[in-house]
């Protein structure tokens, strides 16, 4: 395994497990009190409205379509490159008593009196009701995974492990959302598409270390839990920490110079990546710790063969 840095001794993480866990319990709190009092900022994929599709002759800045935009009024209109710098979406969400029909000659009328030229190529209609079938649908699809995490992490090592591995799960996406909720970011489609991202991703952090807590136990014969447990996230930290480092530099890449139809769902990827190297010590591994986890899980007796001769 690639090494950044090699640790003489184990870190005593599970010694200080209790007040970061702590910690952790306070920002999911939180983040649950952001979700009930703000609520998620859906986007039109959620809530309904309508997708306008526009193509210019020459290459348009964004900023410049929201400025003339904002003359009109659209209510929270979201306006992005689409394809390429000539081809720019447009989502208006549903203004009561006006059809998609309306609002689109009203977006076309306020471009053509900058650009004449400006085409329009699409126009489509999101209602309410398949909005609302989506969310419904998505955080459906967050459970499933959740209880697939379950059965396969208690399958493949022991049912203490699964329970650690869906608790850091649940406060990894907790956070997530609660940010969102709190700085009203839009919440769409592309993000909840990284929610589901991140839930494989810091699963897969979780397995490295808890591969390595079985193979200490059946390796390590002496030193208590917390020791082997130690141990096991110190030899796995340095992969941590590079798998992390490199990931997180692509998602920033994205975040930064992927425009707008890609911020939100690189934002979420960025803070889950972040959480979920934090949740795979503090929080699955510590909760496997304090479930009682030890060697007899995973060193089976032998069986005794009795004589059947008389």
């Amino acid at each position: 395994m690639l090494e950044i840095f090699r640790m003489k001794r184990a870190l005593p993480f599970m010694a200080n497990a209790k007040p970061w866990f702590a910690v952790s319990v306070i920002a999911v709190v939180l983040s649950w009190a952001a979700i009930g009092l703000r609520g998620l900022n859906l986007g039109i994929d959620f809530t309904g409205g309508t997708v306008i599709e526009v193509s210019y002759p020459a290459s348009i800045e964004v900023e410049a379509v929201r400025q003339k935009l904002a003359t009109v009024d659209l209510g929270d209109a979201i306006v992005q490159n689409f394809g390429s710098s000539r081809e720019v979406l447009i989502r208006v969400p549903v203004k009561p008593g006006v059809t998609s029909a309306q609002l689109s000659e009203t977006v076309l009328a306020a471009l053509r009196e900058r650009e004449p030229k400006v085409e329009m190529k699409r126009v489509e209609f999101v209602g309410p009701q398949v909005g609302d079938e989506l969310l419904w649908d998505g955080l459906l699809a967050l459970v499933v995974v959740s209880l697939g995490i379950m059965g396969y992490l208690a399958i493949r090592f022991e049912w203490k492990f699964s329970i650690g591995a869906v608790i850091a799960t649940f406060h990894d996406v907790s956070i997530i959302f609660g940010l969102f909720a709190l700085f009203q970011w839009n919440f769409d489609l592309t993000a909840l598409a990284a929610v589901l991202a991140i839930l494989g991703y810091s699963v897969n952090d979780t397995v490295v270390t808890f591969d390595r807590i079985r193979e200490n136990f059946r390796r390590m014969r002496r030193g208590t839990v917390s020791d082997i447990i130690d141990d096991a996230i110190t030899n796995t930290l340095s992969r941590t920490i590079l798998t992390g480092t490199t990931t997180l530099m692509m998602v920033l890449a994205i975040l930064f110079f992927g425009g707008d139809v890609l911020y939100y769902f690189s934002l979420a990827l960025a803070i889950g990546i972040l959480v979920g190297i934090y949740s795979s010590i503090f929080v699955a591994s510590a909760v496997t710790y304090w479930l009682g986890i030890s060697r007899e899980d995973f060193i089976r007796p032998e069986r005794k063969t009795q004589d059947a001769q008389v």
